[in-house]
């Protein structure tokens, strides 16, 4: 990992000629002059506050959002408070003696000296509100460390990485505030003019402030890239060598040498079930060591996966069909969005699947972690002994998976029938368009930049390039979904059959309705899949809905989704 990690550090050293830190500049450099003495402490202060800060919420927002229950936009509202408090006290020379009095003695009363605490302690505190706000340019590196920490894939490693990402961050950052500093307190033209100036940089920190607060800072941050764009993709090519890709496949644990395996022979046991918030289909919780002598079939699933949706006919046709001979099926869902928490809904997913197994609620994703599993949907084929002896990732090969069930089966002294289920096998084999998320953190096929990095912004719409969607009006976007407001509009020029799209009404006793067009037509019956009647899809429950259906006549085309309800949340398209 050492390749890796000096790619991080490299990478976090070169952020500070992105655009997506030049709006932060101005304001590392307003708090480096603030207050009446200056040191070196201050801009360190900043620069380690937002190194802890930015390292921590990358790692563990998942875990902080989980433990408190909490909107981590929330966070927002501290850093616009605290901005806003050192912006006033550089206007107000009475207040910022106020301020200094108030934070000097909260540094002596952790034994701090108190120039120097003062100096220190309000850039950190300042600092730590900005590395809660700043969204770097995700490079293929940073993107595999948020996409971990998101499926609280956390470990040394990444912890690792992540503090070379932001050390590389922070060393460029301290030099700039250090020298910004020097510049305005020792040119002696600059400096007799000195309060003057502080007082500029403190409407610039009340600007900022209103900017976090009304999320214009998010939509600046995405016009400099898109006019810079040729500066983020040199930092994307930058990360792109075989080498570091190997490593990154490594860490995402994709680094086997045939993700799906035939039958083969190992005396490991299997992972067991832990941590399971609620078990379904089943009046008590279940452990490995209660299966031995069956023959169990682990399926990680959750119910807004198309290629989930695809498989769970086969491995419930398989569960009936061989359950008499002791054969068990342990679905265990563990949930991608936030919503898929919700037992209610993965009770209706049952019932709508027919699920007739076990299924345990994986909402922490302790059983996915002790699994080390990276892959919806996952099966893991284990023998009468607890043993692991076929494992399979992604839809397909269900002739070679019931081969395996019926052969263990008859190793454990069942007689079984050779014959296989007729089931045809619907895995798309031709090309089609990627899986397309619409949160902030794994955004990538937003068209022209490729990440919105927006939190509340007014978009234009723009025409597409193949596999590539584009937003107009009012959107909303964090780290979850996206969600529509006034005129809102999503474009997608797709290839494919069929099209999918996991959706969320305004609330649980509100519905919403969305236009659907394809190629600038309203969707009539020729091509309108189940959820669409009359060109108009009504969204209703936490699902994925079905938009388009091509009847096996694949192609490029342009959906148009108009959005005739603000509130409605999307997350994700898939494609068949």
């Amino acid at each position: 990992m050492a390749l890796l990690l000096g790619f991080a550090f490299l990478s976090g050293l070169v952020t500070i000629l992105a655009p997506c830190i030049w709006p932060l500049l101005p304001i590392i450099l307003s708090s480096s002059i603030a207050g009446s003495s200056f040191s070196h402490k201050r801009p360190l202060g900043i620069t380690l506050g937002i190194m802890i800060s930015f390292g921590i919420f990358t790692l563990a927002i998942s875990y902080i959002v989980r433990l408190f229950h909490f909107d981590p936009n929330n966070l927002r509202l501290i850093a616009v408070v605290v901005i806003s408090i050192l912006g006033i006290s550089m206007i107000i020379p009475q207040f910022s003696a106020l301020l200094e009095t108030v934070v000097s003695r909260l540094t002596s009363f952790f034994g701090a000296r108190q120039a120097k605490g003062t100096d220190f302690g309000s850039g950190l505190l300042t600092g730590l509100s900005l590395g809660i706000v700043w969204s770097p340019c995700a490079g293929p590196i940073l993107a595999a460390i948020a996409t971990l920490a998101a499926t609280g894939q956390v470990n040394l490693t990444v912890v690792a990485i992540t503090a070379a990402y932001v050390l590389g961050v922070g060393i460029p950052l301290f030099i700039f505030a250090y020298a910004g500093q020097q510049f305005f307190t020792r040119t002696r033209y600059v400096s007799q003019h000195l309060g003057r100036i502080q007082q500029v940089f403190g409407v610039i920190m009340l600007l900022t402030a209103f900017a976090i607060y009304t999320h214009y800072d998010t939509y600046l941050q995405s016009q400099l890239l898109n006019a810079f764009p040729q500066i983020n993709n040199t930092f994307d090519n930058f990360e792109t060598s075989s080498s570091v890709k190997k490593q990154l496949d490594v860490l995402k644990g994709t680094n086997s040498q045939n993700l799906n395996s035939d039958l083969f022979n190992t005396d490991t046991p299997a992972p067991d079930f832990v941590g399971i918030n609620k078990w379904l289909n089943t009046d008590k919780p279940l452990k490995l060591s209660d299966l031995k002598g069956k023959v169990v079939l682990v399926d990680f699933w959750t119910y807004t996966c198309i290629n989930c949706i695809r498989t769970l006919p086969h491995v419930t046709s398989w569960y009936d069909k061989y359950n008499k001979d002791g054969f068990v099926v342990i679905g265990v869902h563990t949930p991608e969005f936030q919503f898929e928490h919700e037992t209610s809904n993965v009770e209706q997913a049952i019932k709508m699947y027919n699920i007739h197994y076990p299924v345990a609620q994986d909402n922490d994703y302790a059983t996915w972690q002790n699994y080390n599993n990276q892959y919806w949907p996952a099966e893991y084929l284990i023998d009468a002994t607890g043993s692991i002896r076929r494992v399979h990732f992604g839809e397909g090969e269900y002739d070679k998976m019931e081969q395996a069930i019926q052969i263990l089966l008859k190793e454990a002294g069942k007689s079984v029938s050779d014959k296989l289920d007729t089931m045809p096998d619907t895995t798309p084999n031709e090309t089609i368009s990627p899986e397309t998320y619409l949160n902030s953190e794994r955004m990538q096929y937003y068209y022209p930049d490729g990440n919105t990095g927006a939190v509340s912004q007014n978009f234009t719409l723009q025409d597409p390039t193949l596999n590539s969607f584009s937003l107009g009006g009012m959107w909303t976007i964090d780290s979850d979904q996206a969600t529509a407001g006034d005129n809102a509009v999503l474009t997608y020029k797709f290839i494919g059959n069929k099209v999918f799209l996991v959706l969320r009404p305004p609330s649980p006793t509100q519905s919403g309705t969305i236009k659907v067009f394809l190629d600038g037509k309203l969707l009539d019956t020729t091509n309108a899949a189940s959820d669409v009647v009359n060109g108009i899809v009504t969204v209703n429950s936490d699902r994925l809905y079905n938009l388009i259906d091509l009847h096996n006549h694949p192609g490029q085309h342009v959906l148009r989704l108009e959005f005739q309800t603000p509130g409605i949340s999307a997350f994700a398209f898939t494609f068949g």
